[in-house]
């Protein structure tokens, strides 16, 4: 049972979650038990503090591993991040053969000819994601595969960050004893976690609010067609409640979860809530209907850039049209009317996104929160990654005495372009920092 046991680990900017849990008999997520821990050294996504990142995971996992008496050894992670950013390229291969039938092999040259794209310094690709491919003068083809060509073209949505941020998680989850068996683009993750595949079919805009970074998955005809990250998210709310209340931050968080809301219409003037003074100074009395003003101009702006987003995606255009909308996930998601005020900035319908649509029916409710959608989306990776290393045979290298080394070899090679691009980008960082300890 040890195999299909899979580890989400979400690096947020607010907290950091250690997810255990494997699939049961009907295809559900079991979560055998979850570890929370205060996200100490990571800013805007980014890791800022290394120490201190280590002491969070390490703490999140510690909690796990006491919950379900299971043993981490390695983890889905998840990356996200004002560094994070995506282009749209196009490519082509020359086949050799145009009479032999497309296959995957073919497609993984395409996708490594994608990877081997000049990018700005300091930067690397993270994901190679397929639109759509041209076979000959064939275009809008979805499957390629068993199709005859001699031109293999396809468009790309290419998804790049900051080798130093991608390696500085990396130094983290070693540091903390463990390996990495997938990295995942975070609103990638969340969008397995709480978007249908009839919401991804039709056009839908998933908008993930977490502390320090907002989150945009595009997705249409079931294709993922525009991410972004914008650079900040519910904690530049809890700073401006601390600032413009002159309060500590403690008091704010508090302020914004318990009373908060992101419509000031609906609180009356005389609505107020007593903060208690620091020591042995009077409390303060603030206005709800003030405290939502603050949350309001604050929201509106993180919003507004979201939907910026969208736009240059070119939503309006009928082929791109977003007929299920917007779906609202993140910690951010649960702040009281923020549903309303999305669809009043964007005209379109919005959801709040669960992610106990993939759990058994016994999990504890509140890992259905918005706010553990990530996590849950990284787990569910994690989980696939699993059953797919399960269902890849080894190869059998002494097949038998007549083989020459040459047909031995030839097999190695053609098993090895198998292996996903990301895969052999996750063990390249993997080497990358074994040689560095």
């Amino acid at each position: 049972m040890e195999n299909q046991i899979a580890v989400g680990l979400d690096i947020g900017t607010t907290k950091i979650v250690a997810m255990i849990g494997r699939m049961n008999e009907y295809g559900k997520i079991e979560v055998l038990g979850t570890g929370k821990a205060k996200s100490m050294g990571v800013h805007r996504g980014v890791v800022n503090n290394i120490t201190q990142t280590i002491q969070s995971i390490q703490q999140a996992v510690e909690e796990a591993e006491n919950e379900s008496n299971i043993e981490i050894k390695d983890v889905a992670v998840g990356i996200a991040g004002q560094h994070i950013r995506s282009l749209h390229h196009s490519d082509y291969i020359t086949r050799q053969d145009a009479e032999k039938v497309i296959d995957e092999d073919d497609i993984d040259c395409l996708k490594n000819q994608v990877l081997k794209l000049v990018m700005l310094p300091g930067e690397e690709i993270i994901h190679v994601l397929p639109q759509d491919y041209k076979v000959d003068s064939q275009a809008e083809v979805d499957e390629p595969i068993g199709m005859f060509g001699g031109r293999l073209e396809a468009n790309f949505h290419v998804v790049v960050g900051q080798v130093a941020s991608i390696r500085n998680i990396g130094r983290c989850i070693v540091s903390a004893g463990l390996d990495m068996s997938n990295i995942t683009l975070e609103p990638l993750a969340s969008s397995e976690a709480v978007l249908s595949q009839e919401e991804k079919e039709a056009g839908v805009a998933m908008i993930d609010i977490g502390g320090g970074t907002t989150d945009l998955a595009i997705f249409k005809d079931g294709i993922i067609r525009h991410t972004a990250v914008i650079p900040f998210g519910g904690n530049v709310i809890t700073e401006d409640i601390k600032e413009g209340c002159s309060i500590i931050e403690k008091q704010a968080e508090l302020l914004k979860t318990k009373f908060g809301s992101a419509w000031p219409g609906e609180n009356k003037d005389n609505e107020i809530v007593s903060i208690p003074g620091l020591r042995g100074r009077d409390p303060k009395e603030i206005t709800l209907k003030n405290l939502a003003k603050i949350i309001h101009a604050r929201a509106v702006e993180i919003i507004d850039e979201v939907f910026l987003e969208i736009k240059n995606y070119g939503h309006e255009e009928p082929k791109k049209k977003l007929i299920a909308g917007i779906v609202l996930t993140g910690g951010g998601a649960q702040l009281k009317h923020i549903k309303q005020l999305v669809e009043y900035i964007t005209g379109m319908d919005t959801r709040i996104g669960y992610p106990n649509e993939h759990l058994a029916n016994d999990s504890e409710e509140n890992l259905s929160s918005p706010m553990y959608a990530t996590a849950v989306g990284l787990l569910m990776k994690g989980l696939e990654e699993k059953a797919r290393q399960k269902t890849e045979k080894p190869i059998d290298v002494i097949v038998n005495e007549e083989e020459n080394k040459e047909e031995i070899v030839e097999k190695i090679i053609k098993k090895e372009k198998k292996i996903s691009f990301f895969d052999r980008f996750t063990s390249n960082l993997k080497e990358f920092l074994d040689n560095a300890e």
